[in-house]
């Protein structure tokens, strides 16, 4: 593949990616669908459940996954001037803010857990943990890829890598409101 951006329209990075890409987020947002619709169905349950997550920590989070996409999307940029080393501290930045972000979901995890609160409590935290469960994997396996690019550091390399870190951010955008937020 091309070092440099043929402006064709297509999609930036492997096409393959795209195609993981979309798979994730159609799973994702069956799940968050499947949250929606049993929340019909034990609004009482999901009030009092989703007053006991912690906002801030939600809050925390999107602002940390937000600001690794940007340096993530600085990245490929400071790589398509040439700038390698730039690209890999902005690889290397966006890496870090994801790692804030699952030691603070780990302290969630934790406190869920020493309130003796659990997978099976009810269905809002057995659907919360499956769901930001899932996502924790999303952002680990996207640590590893961002690690992967920044030594592998080609034009595509990058941009596959960055786009599923966008894909990490975009359903992580779509989960806090969904399960911190909304009544």
């Amino acid at each position: 593949m091309s070092e440099q951006a043929d402006g064709s329209g297509t999609l930036p990075g492997n096409p393959m990616m795209w195609i993981l890409i979309a798979s994730e987020i159609a799973v994702f947002g069956a799940g968050l669908a499947g949250f929606a619709g049993a929340r019909i169905f034990q609004p009482e349950v999901f009030a009092q459940s989703q007053a006991t997550l912690d906002r801030l920590a939600g809050t925390l989070n999107t602002a940390v996954l937000l600001t690794s996409g940007l340096l993530a999307a600085l990245a490929v940029s400071a790589r398509k001037r040439g700038q390698r080393r730039m690209a890999r501290t902005h690889l290397g930045l966006a890496g870090f803010l994801g790692l804030v972000f699952l030691v603070i979901k780990t302290i969630e995890y934790a406190e869920k857990s020493e309130a003796g609160i659990g997978i099976e409590t009810n269905t809002f935290f057995t659907l919360y943990f499956l769901l930001t469960g899932f996502h924790y994997l999303h952002v680990i396996f996207g640590l590893i890829l961002l690690a992967i690019v920044a030594v592998w550091d080609s034009i595509e390399n990058l941009e596959t890598g960055a786009a599923f870190w966008h894909m990490v951010d975009l359903v992580w955008v779509l989960i806090f409101p969904v399960i911190y937020l909304v009544r």
